[in-house]
């Protein structure tokens, strides 16, 4: 009797593994086709967005201009394709979500281009578009290239002294650029901030720092108001990266950058320790740096002004004062809540709108219901990439997922912040929505790890029938 109960057993338990393994072999390729759906909304809006700016601003369809952005959706269907193939259980939402925000803000920048008469090449849409390209491209070749994210903790070391050595390059004699900031470096045919690159290769070192020496930043320290605080000898990891910030503050002239480095250092080390005590302790060392650079910088002491004093006409005459701030907080209310409609509106009366003021360019056109959409995307985005990161099967993945996230949600609140003012501005550009050549190929190159460390997350034993 017991032969033929067995037998059916095994029977029940082999039809079982084979429904295990289909559906193993289906949601990868679910993943995928829920990515391809939100895409082809992603390509409907960014082309409907083009359209709609050329029949508001000259009542005629330039099609030239919507070829050359059917370029840019044929290399995101490329690199949909390479998921498809090499990364399958990718997370769905990333790319869709980063598609619609360089679009969104591709379109704001072609309408300024045309308010302003700009052409060819000397279009900040052109190069936004050519950017658009080799961002895209780089984002291929991550995802076809780092076949496994972990061999980067290898080179924790390394992507620090690059990290570092970048961020100092516009310092460097005959390198760096005439500006208000010493952010850029010119090669002669082109230039770029190696800033937005040494956020990602500081990122890479801070996680696999922090893996390699958390055992001793969570030791036990002292106990008081519930929480255990380090003890002296721990701070100094801390205390170099507020130095590094400072130093960048005063060298360079980029508060941004500053601000932006020392954030993800704190935000990546409470990850890697579960200590509150840490985010106080950075939150204070943050504040302290800020009230020193405003007492002994004038151009951080002139922000602090533009920003609390913004409306008053002897600080909106100032060279270099609040009128730029100014006219962005008219520009937004001009929107009111549904805007005024692509196209329609005056953005270009804001000086530098296509980059630093690209929020309160959409904002005057698309109404307050337009930002709130476009926040909640990055809302959407930040919180899929800290999901990747909560879900790593290893502290490096968790804590470099977590890390890239925190920037860009850093990113976009110091600078929707500066423009709306709730904080003085800092100078730094929008993530995926503000021109800007550096920026964008960085942002992609985030995107590409996030897909890449979800993928190894996601991945599951894969069972082939045959």
């Amino acid at each position: 009797m017991s032969g033929p109960t067995n037998t059916a057993t095994e029977a029940v338990s082999a039809d079982t593994a084979v429904v295990r393994a289909l559906r193993r072999i289906r949601v990868p390729q679910t993943q995928r086709n829920r990515e391809l759906a939100l895409l082809v909304f992603a390509f409907a809006i960014n082309g409907s967005a083009v359209a709609l700016v050329q029949l508001g601003a000259v009542d005629a369809i330039d099609w030239t201009f919507l070829v050359y952005c059917g370029g840019l959706t044929a290399l995101v269907v490329a690199l949909h394709i390479v998921l498809r193939l090499r990364a399958r259980d990718a997370d769905p939402f990333v790319v869709p979500i980063a598609t619609l925000l360089t679009g969104l803000g591709l379109a704001m920048i072609y309408r300024i281009d045309l308010a302003r008469d700009r052409h060819g090449w000397e279009a900040f849409s052109t190069r936004q578009l050519a950017w658009a390209a080799i961002a895209l491209i780089g984002a291929v070749l991550v995802v076809l290239l780092l076949r496994n994210y972990r061999v980067l903790f290898r080179y924790t070391y390394i992507f620090g002294f690059v990290g570092v050595g970048l961020l100092i390059l516009p310092i460097i004699p005959g390198l760096g650029t005439d500006a208000n900031a010493d952010v850029w470096v010119s090669l002669g045919f082109f230039s770029f901030q190696p800033g937005e690159l040494a956020k990602i290769s500081l990122a890479i070192f801070f996680a696999g720092y922090l893996v390699r020496t958390r055992e001793s930043l969570t030791s036990v320290g002292t106990r008081f108001l519930g929480m255990t605080w380090p003890r002296a000898r721990e701070l100094g990891p801390l205390l170099v990266l507020w130095l590094i910030s400072l130093g960048i503050i005063v060298m360079q002239r980029d508060l941004g950058t500053g601000l932006l480095i020392f954030g993800m250092f704190v935000a990546m080390l409470y990850v890697a320790t579960g200590k509150t005590s840490w985010v106080l302790i950075g939150v204070a060392l943050a504040a302290a740096g800020a009230f020193l650079a405003s007492q002994v910088l004038s151009y951080v002491n002139g922000r602090f002004t533009n920003w609390l004093d913004a409306f008053n006409p002897a600080v909106i005459d100032a060279n270099g004062g609040s009128y730029q701030l100014v006219q962005g907080i008219f520009g937004l209310a001009q929107g009111g809540l549904i805007g005024t409609g692509l196209g329609q509106g005056r953005p270009y009366l804001t000086p530098v709108a296509e980059s630093d003021y690209i929020l309160p360019a959409l904002g005057e056109e698309l109404g307050l219901i337009g930002v709130f959409a476009i926040l909640c995307l990055y809302m959407v985005f930040i919180s899929r990439g800290i999901r990747i990161g909560l879900a790593g099967q290893d502290d490096f993945g968790k804590l470099l997922a977590t890390g890239l996230s925190f920037t860009i949600a850093l990113q976009v609140f110091i600078m929707v912040g500066g423009v709306t003012r709730v904080i003085p501005l800092t100078g730094l550009t929008t993530p995926f929505l503000a021109a800007g050549g550096s920026s964008l190929v960085a942002n992609w190159i985030i995107v590409a790890l996030l897909l890449r460390i979800s993928d190894a997350v996601r991945s599951r034993p894969r069972v082939v029938i045959g």
